[in-house]
């Protein structure tokens, strides 16, 4: 052990303990460098998960509880445990998704309301958000609140559901939730003799509102606590883990311990053994959350020698309110802050909590409640970010921090002083910021934050603000007596605009005050072009929108004041408004066609249970065996050079080494690819881009493998690289063989008739997607029979071409290798072929070693090494009527592939296919090719090419409605191809549900009334602008390669009548499996509990392709349907006989007779091909049509958007499962969500040269943004169209993956129609280009006005890369 001290450095030393789920456990000295999730992560609890190590994600949520020895009563929190240090927590107590219930001793109500609500799909997230409810929950006296709920929700991320079901599940424990059974989400079937039909479950049932008892709990109809102590918090089952009783008697010690590579971890108890160590180690980091320097040493890779914890000090932790102010310690936590000035503005005079009150708004927006329950005052100051939220506020309210030095010497400063450059600030090494005195405010004093993000949840700062004026009456006049304007964002350091404030001072508050200031301004806030962070323009706009919005508000608050003329425009009140988002209210309205004993039933996912417990087993939760190791990717630096040199030295020689392989090491083929074989494993003697693999480290860590491939030196000679699509079509950079043509008609002739009254031209730029499963790739691997076989399991959807590449690699048969997939954490597209590649890599250390080898990687690393969705680029020519027809259309369209061609050939194809979306185009010439760039491969993702080329398709649908000035649902009416239409590749339109569903749309979401009352707003709002959009959809089902489609199962009955399922389809989240055991069920007529799929292996189903193209239900479906008619058949003589009474004695009386029970199925799809050469073919075995409407509000002035209401109706035949088909549908347009608005990939190329080149920026969920759980849809309905069979699939269903996910791109022209209005308000009218996605950047400066005019014109285009 190390020295652990007591306060007076007398008594005996203790041992450093925490307790885990109720068990005690002794922290033994040397573990310093680990994080909590690590440490519970190795003793076996593996339910919290690691997702992205940077605390964004919220996998590793975990409750912390410690005794609060000032109040006398437990704190129960939930932290992060990837960031927490694992010594922070020594003497607390620690409850993971495991400690809270499990499938043997019974589940917790919050697990068992999430499960049976649907909430869990992969399941990955399914902990994180257990426990923050948890927390919530045993942190209040009371029900929470709705509001409660959302915001500790918000540092949680879901990539699968689309978080509406996540929320019903919860919303069961608030406060009231009577709204939930009348209006809220539920399933509106039609209930038969006025039954009430349950949100739980979507059957009828007792729990209505209409019943007179109702027991507490039937059918989980709201959860109240069981019991509530100042200790153990509130129970809500009679089984919750107490607070360790030994931990209230436990006085707190000096811990000083150490760590790998010479780490000190040191916890004082008072002030003076703080000043002690500071002096004794000036270099050593002040940690409280760990939240910055987690970050720091995880991702920046600093190191850093010696950490003072400071939680246990009390004159850092003070919070006091006195006639003056408040001093709040440094040490103070962001939660605890956040509560305590809620109190002091019930307590104080109104007038005196102005800074109060604008710290409050702005610690809401600080990223999630994981975060804020550990992140300090202090912490935040002293990192110096520039984009601190908290800096700007404490300048602008005048706060003076207090600064103590090792000899105990006080000296205050001014906030406004403290921060002398980037990230520096005003402090010796021998001192630390005591703490902050925040003065109270003035009568007529007003301050106010200010900030834009790319998401408005759990998100940085763009640009953030503090502002403060303090009017007094002169002579009739209210001036200006004092002010502060402050901006984070915009400089090095939080800036405070001194020119504007000394204009300012002596000023009368009216508009001449607003005018000259907003000039001023520009001169205080000087951005440089190439600044870091890009946006230049766009950040500019908002220092100057922020200040027309404070001017507002600050009259608004002064309205009604004597003398006080400048009063705010009706219109312009929006502008000032607070954002205040309603609960999330979801209906589903489908109806259930049951077919046999489970086809057609809302059945929840089979793996529901296991995953609300964390007891679901992923790749990386394999145990690891004796002699394992962990794989790390030695990667190149550069986008295109030559590889002079490599040397290894320095990682051979590192802590753990077990091998370093390289591509002379590969004992088989170092060129693989999916489709053609155009890709090094390790690259040899030239790197085409960044994050390229060239070798693999193997050590007795994770850690250690990681540190020893950073010790590899490579020398490279740079050569010319090529990183755009523009860059690509300049210098003809294509992958071979990749240009593809379809056509139909005559374009030229028709353009060249008086057919066409007009042309338009013009371009569609659309971002590229990251697919942020929230497990990352990962596979483990390892040899068997002295090394002559290969095993691994994998999280992949395509087991198939592991076990492919895994064989091509290592020079093996396929016979020898063998890999096995239990369920992946999310895929998307993301795991069919790029996760091949990785367990190729994996492979050969295992194989070379004959040792079991592990890659999982790190989140950061996964983005930058494994693609992304395409990026494209569409060039369009297109003719038509004045009344809106479409004549003719002439499209060049072409993706960025990345260095190898991987998938991207059959991508750009399919968005050939789909560049009609659902109109009829009598002329059409569609040229595609597939570009070769300098960036890592890029590969499948949801939707698979369809979505950008429909987008480019509407996109201009939507301007040929505003050349002939109709709407763009009109213009997309006349156009519509109806049944029997011929589309452009010679595919006949059959069984067309379109207009049925138009029409239906239409009506459910009363379109006409909302777009009258759309108008209505717009003309009474200047600065805030609502939009509507109905969108269309057709999307083709199957593999548009022919061979590819096709399936194998094996079913197995056994003789207790139950059923083993395996087919080569892969479970990841999207309830495949619980739809294939559905239909074993009703094709034996049995339950379902009594059908079981273990895992998708390939020694037990061969030559299965990818998970992937949404089709796996029908083809996967189809083969066990298939094998079970075979074991019927071969049952039918015995059944025939009718002597026996349940299916168990019908299996026995056939086993007896010695009748086979075991039958491989296996099903392809008839009647689909395509001929490139002559531009003709069947490629789809049918559609899956849908639309969807959706409302946004936007903030002209900043580019902040919500999405008010989104209502999506989807064709999908009889659902075989109408809840999970939901479920993929809110899942797939919140993703697109994402897509079209919120997510923006951004690399090193022209158009952002403050990346290095090649390199990705957005490598992670801190630059990265997908939809968070305040992103989703305040109304969201989804249905499904009725009584519309399809003949052409398992059980008349239809396919459900990937055709929603173009739906979102309602929400995108939504925000267009808003734009529209906003820019009708300032003059500009006509056509406009808006990439996607549609950022605040994009959308605040499409909003042209007076505040983006002084930096650029109406038609300014910001930088995407492309």
């Amino acid at each position: 052990m190390g020295s652990l001290k007591s306060e007076e450095d007398l008594e005996e030393s203790k041992d450093a303990i925490l307790y885990v789920n109720g068990v005690r456990k002794v922290l033994p000295d040397g573990f310093a460098h680990l994080t909590l999730l690590e440490y519970l992560r190795d003793v076996g609890l593996t339910g919290t998960k690691l997702g992205c190590g940077e605390g964004g994600c919220g996998a590793c949520t975990v409750m912390v509880s410690y005794f609060d020895q000032i109040y006398k009563k437990c704190v129960h929190q939930a932290i992060n445990a990837c960031l927490a240090p694992l010594y922070s927590v020594e003497g607390m107590h620690v409850i993971t998704v495991e400690g809270v219930g499990n499938r043997k001793f019974g589940l917790h109500p919050v697990q068992e309301s999430l499960a049976s609500r649907h909430g869990s799909q992969c399941g990955f997230c399914t902990p994180g958000f257990i426990m923050s409810m948890y927390a919530l929950l045993r942190s209040n006296k009371t029900p929470p609140t709705e509001e409660q709920i959302e915001e500790s929700l918000a540092g949680n991320l879901c990539r699968c559901t689309g978080y509406r079901p996540i929320l019903d599940a919860f919303r069961v424990f608030a406060k009231s939730n009577d709204l939930l059974y009348t209006s809220g989400s539920v399933s509106l079937q039609e209930p038969k003799n006025g039954e009430f039909i349950c949100p739980s479950t979507g059957k009828p049932c007792s729990c209505g509102p209409n019943k007179e008892t109702v027991e507490p709990n039937d059918c989980q109809n709201g959860y109240k606590p069981v019991s509530y102590n100042e200790i153990d918090g509130s129970s809500y089952t009679n089984k919750e883990i107490i607070f360790p009783p030994q931990l209230l008697m436990r006085k707190s010690s000096h811990l000083s311990l150490s760590g790998f590579g010479g780490i000190k971890w040191h916890r004082p108890l008072l002030l003076k053994q703080v000043l002690e160590l500071k002096s004794r180690y000036p270099d050593a980091k002040l940690v409280v959350g760990n939240t910055e320097l987690g970050i720091e040493t995880r991702l920046k890779k600093i190191h850093y020698p010696v950490f003072i914890s400071v939680t246990h000090v009390p004159e850092l932790n003070i919070l006091t309110a006195d006639d003056d102010g408040i001093e709040i310690g440094a040490g103070v936590r962001l939660s605890e802050l956040q509560k305590f000035l809620k109190k002091v503005i019930e307590e104080r005079p109104v007038y005196e909590t102005a800074s109060c009150k604008a710290i409050i708004e702005q610690i809401k927006w600080f990223a999630g409640t994981q975060i804020r329950n550990v992140a300090s005052v202090g912490g935040n100051i002293c990192t110096a970010s520039p984009i601190s939220d908290l800096n700007p506020l404490w300048m602008a309210s005048g706060a003076k921090f207090k600064i103590v030095d090792s000899k105990g010497s006080i000296r205050t400063i001014l906030a406004g002083n403290f921060f002398l450059g980037y990230r520096k600030v005003d402090l010796e090494n021998n001192e630390i910021l005591l703490s902050v005195f925040l003065p109270w405010t003035r009568e007529f004093e007003y301050v106010k934050e200010f900030k834009q993000a790319h998401r408005r949840d759990d998100d940085i700062a763009l640009v953030n603000g503090g502002m403060r004026v303090f009017l007094e009456k002169n002579n009739k006049n209210w001036v200006v007596s004092d002010a502060c304007i402050v901006y984070g964002g915009v400089a090095p350091i939080s800036l405070s605009a001194v020119k504007t404030k000394d204009y300012l001072i002596g000023k009368k508050w009216n508009k001449e005050l607003l005018q000259n200031s907003l000039e001023i301004l520009k001169q205080d806030v000087v951005i440089s072009e190439d600044a870091p962070g890009g946006m230049v323009e766009f950040r500019k706009s908002l220092t100057l929108s922020f200040f027309f919005k404070f001017f507002l508000w600050v009259s608004h608050q002064m309205d009604g004041q004597d003398s006080f003329s400048e009063s705010v425009p009706v219109s312009y009140l929006s502008a000032v408004e607070s954002f205040h988002r309603p609960s999330v209210m979801g209906s589903q309205d489908y109806e259930i066609t049951k077919q046999g004993t489970a086809v057609g039933s809302p059945e929840v996912h089979m793996s529901a249970r296991l995953q609300v417990t964390g007891e679901a087993e992923y790749t990386d939760d394999t145990p690891m065996p004796p002699g394992g190791l962990h794989a790390a990717l030695i990667l190149s630096k550069k986008p295109h050079a030559r590889l002079l040199s490599i040397d290894d030295s320095g990682a051979r020689s590192s802590p753990g080494f077990a091998g370093i392989f390289f591509a002379k090491d590969i004992p088989g083929d170092n060129i693989s690819g999916p489709v053609i074989e155009d890709e090094e494993v390790f690259a040899s003697e030239i790197v085409t881009c960044v994050g390229q693999v060239v070798g693999v480290v193997v050590a007795d860590t994770h850690e250690n493998a990681k540190l020893a491939a950073r010790k590899v030196v490579i020398e490279y000679e740079d050569l010319p690289a090529i990183l755009s699509i523009e860059d690509a079509v300049k210098f003809k950079s294509y992958h071979p063989n990749s240009h593809r043509c379809l056509s139909k008609g005559s374009v030229d002739q028709c353009f060249q008739s008086d057919q066409c009254h007009k042309i338009i031209e013009g371009e569609v730029r659309i971002g590229g997607q990251e697919h942020f499963y929230l497990e990352p790739q990962g596979t483990f691997v390892w040899t068997m029979d002295g090394g002559h076989e290969v095993h691994m399991i994998s999280s992949t959807q395509a087991p198939q071409k592991h076990q492919k590449y895994v064989a091509h690699v290592l020079g093996l048969p396929m016979s020898k290798v063998v890999c096995k997939v239990k369920r992946i954490g999310g895929g998307f597209g993301g795991k069919e072929t790029r996760s091949a590649f990785f367990a190729a890599v994996a492979s050969v250390p295992a194989y070379m070693l004959n040792r079991p080898v592990k890659l999982i990687l790190d989140r950061d690393i996964d983005m930058q090494v494994s693609g992304q969705r395409h990026s494209f680029l569409g060039k369009y020519k297109v003719g038509f009527t004045n009344e809106g027809k479409v004549l003719a259309l002439d499209l060049e369209i072409y993706n960025n592939a990345g260095n190898s061609l991987d998938l991207s050939q059959a991508i750009l194809e399919r968005a050939m296919y789909h560049s009609d979306n659902v109109y009829e185009i009598p002329n059409v010439r569609i040229n595609g090719r597939v570009c070769f760039t300098n960036y890592p491969s890029n590969t499948a993702f949801r939707g698979f090419g369809g979505p950008q080329g429909m987008l480019i398709t509407e996109n201009w649908i939507q301007r040929i409605a505003m050349e002939v000035e109709k709407s763009p649902e009109e213009i997309r009416e006349i156009n519509f191809m109806s049944e029997g239409s011929i589309s452009h590749y010679g595919q006949k339109i059959q069984d067309c549900t379109l207009h049925r569903l138009w029409d239906e749309l239409k009506k459910s979401c009363n379109f006409v009334k909302v777009r009258s009352e759309v108008e209505d707003f717009n003309l009474h709002n200047r600065w805030k602008k609502r939009g509507i959009a109905i969108i269309p959809t057709k999307f083709g089902i199957s593999f548009t390669t022919k061979f590819m489609n096709q399936a194998g199962a094996l079913v197995q009955v056994y003789t207790d009548g139950t059923v083993l399922v395996t087919h080569g389809g892969v479970e990841m989240g999207q309830g495949l499996h619980t739809k294939v055991a559905q239909i074993a069920a009703s094709a034996f007529e049995i339950p379902l509990s009594s059908v079981f799929i273990s895992e998708t292996s390939t020694d037990k189903v061969p030559n299965a392709s990818p998970t992937a193209a949404s089709a796996s239900s029908d083809m996967y479906g189809a083969a066990v349907l298939d094998a079970c008619k075979q074991i019927k058949t071969r049952m039918e003589p015995i059944a025939s006989m009718k002597k026996h009474t349940s299916f168990v004695e019908l299996v026995n009386a056939c086993y007896f007779e010695r009748i086979d029970l075991s039958a491989h199925g296996f099903y392809i799809v008839p009647d689909i091909g395509f001929d490139w050469k002559t531009g003709k073919g069947h490629p789809f075995r049918y559609f899956t049509y849908g639309a969807a409407f959706a409302e946004v509000e936007i903030d002209t002035l900043t580019g902040d958007f919500h999405t008010r209401a989104a209502d999506v109706i989807l064709d999908l035949g009889f659902s075989i499962n109408p809840a999970i088909d939901v479920g993929q549908i809110e899942g797939a347009f919140v993703q697109g969500m994402g897509w079209v608005a919120l997510e923006e990939l951004k690399w090193g190329d022209e158009a952002h040269k403050w990346i290095p080149p090649g390199c990705l920026f957005t490598s992670g969920p801190g630059s990265y943004k997908i939809p968070s759980v305040n992103d989703v849809p305040h109304r969201f309905k989804v249905s499904l169209l009725k009584d519309a069979p399809n003949d052409k699939a398992i059980h008349s269903s239809k396919a459900v993956g990937e055709p929603p996910f173009f739906l979102a791109s309602s929400v995108f022209f939504a925000i267009k129609d808003a734009i529209i209005a906003a820019r009708a308000g300032s003059g500009s009218h006509g056509w406009f280009p808006l990439d996607n996605p549609a950022t605040p950047e994009r959308i605040r400066m499409a909003c042209a006005d007076e505040f983006t005019a002084p930096f650029v014109q109406s038609d300014f285009r910001p930088k995407l890369s492309v």
